[in-house]
């Protein structure tokens, strides 16, 4: 077994094994390049692992999930083109995730930072070595928007989605165990969507509603105050650390986030280092209707992630909403929730609110 594979947790052995029953040995070579060891520093969590408002029960990288979503595909299509694509979709990925979108004011599609993908890829002698030896171009793997089943738009079911939807509902939220993960799982196929596109979707109506039921109690937490605060907070730290030069841009994609914040703390700043404490050790973020003076308080409209999988039933293949009214109440309460306009720490930090994008 590699050094990747032996590095990893007892769960997630398992949980990869579900995804794919055989690990295909040709891709370890790219897990292995510096490119993607870089992101195995990164976390899901997007920063939300570093304050006590949130308890994951261990560290998940963003390596973690770039292979989950590369094993997905690879169970499906067995295509090398389509791994690789899944594979690479977060190698551009900069300490603290979609945080970074949040300085870039891109709070509801949260893709700014993917611009670098290709960037990286061409510019990787490792990467490019390894593509020449497999006979693949490097326009099959700079963008896996091309392939529908490893993305595409929401509310659809994409490699992507699902495996964000396991990894996080396992290490954050324990919404998911292994046997219910390997029950849904095992009962997807590809399907064709109403747009003539290949799709992710399910054989048996009972299993897509206990997907809903289980992935339903994710939705609130991904809009959560609390969630988009953190993250917000994690992007306020980060411009003033740049505007005031004690980090660059490139440290983002060059440096983990331990060594971030390891500078965060050390820096002679001591209102930063001292603001950034005050974030690692609260407990709590308030909700407010009313603008809370004196306060980190912040309004922010995120991004809504859910889906609406393809099932198919009685021989026809239709969306859950609509042949599923159990389903179709969980989603229908889901696009009706609404956060308190605010959400405040139990501190203040200032930041300068001019445009700064990286």
């Amino acid at each position: 077994m590699t050094k990747y594979l032996n590095s990893l947790n007892d769960e997630v052995k398992a949980y990869f094994k579900i995804l794919s029953s055989d690990f295909p040995e040709w891709l370890i070579d790219y897990i292995e390049t510096p490119e993607m060891q870089r992101i195995s520093k990164i976390a899901i969590g997007c920063g939300t692992d570093y304050t006590k408002v949130f308890n994951p029960l261990y560290f998940h990288s963003n390596l973690e999930h770039s292979v989950g979503v590369a094993l997905i595909i690879w169970n499906f299509t067995k295509d090398k083109k389509q791994t690789l694509a899944g594979l690479f979709h977060d190698i551009a990925t900069p300490v603290f995730k979609h945080a970074i979108d949040f300085l870039n004011n891109d709070h509801e599609k949260q893709e700014s930072t993917e611009e670098k993908t290709a960037e990286i890829i061409m510019n990787s002698k490792e990467i490019m070595s390894l593509l020449k030896r497999d006979d693949i171009k490097l326009e099959d793997v700079i963008d896996y928007k091309k392939y529908s089943i490893a993305d595409n738009d929401t509310p659809q079911l994409s490699a992507d989605r699902m495996e964000y939807t396991f990894s996080s509902g396992l290490v954050f939220h324990r919404v998911w165990n292994l046997d219910d993960i390997k029950e849904c799982y095992g009962n997807i196929s590809i399907l064709t969507n109403e747009y003539g596109n290949l799709e992710l979707g399910f054989n048996n109506l009972k299993v897509c509603e206990k997907y809903i039921r289980i992935i339903s109690d994710l939705w609130p937490a991904w809009i959560s105050n609390a969630d988009k605060s953190v993250m917000q907070f994690l992007a306020d730290i980060i411009k003033v650390m740049s505007e005031k030069e004690y980090i660059n841009i490139n440290d983002l994609y060059t440096l983990s986030e331990k060594e971030i914040i390891n500078i965060i703390l050390n820096c002679e700043d001591e209102y930063i280092s001292q603001s950034f404490v005050k974030f690692q050790n609260m407990t709590t973020v308030y909700d407010s209707d009313v603008e809370i003076m004196d306060k980190y308080c912040v309004s922010i409209k995120g991004k809504r992630r859910y889906v609406i999988p393809l099932v198919k039933n009685n021989g026809k293949i239709n969306r859950i909403y609509n042949i599923s009214p159990e389903a179709k109440n969980y989603i229908d309460n889901y696009l009706k929730n609404e956060t308190s306009k605010y959400a405040y720490f139990d501190f203040d930090f200032k930041v300068l609110k001019k445009n700064l994008k990286i």
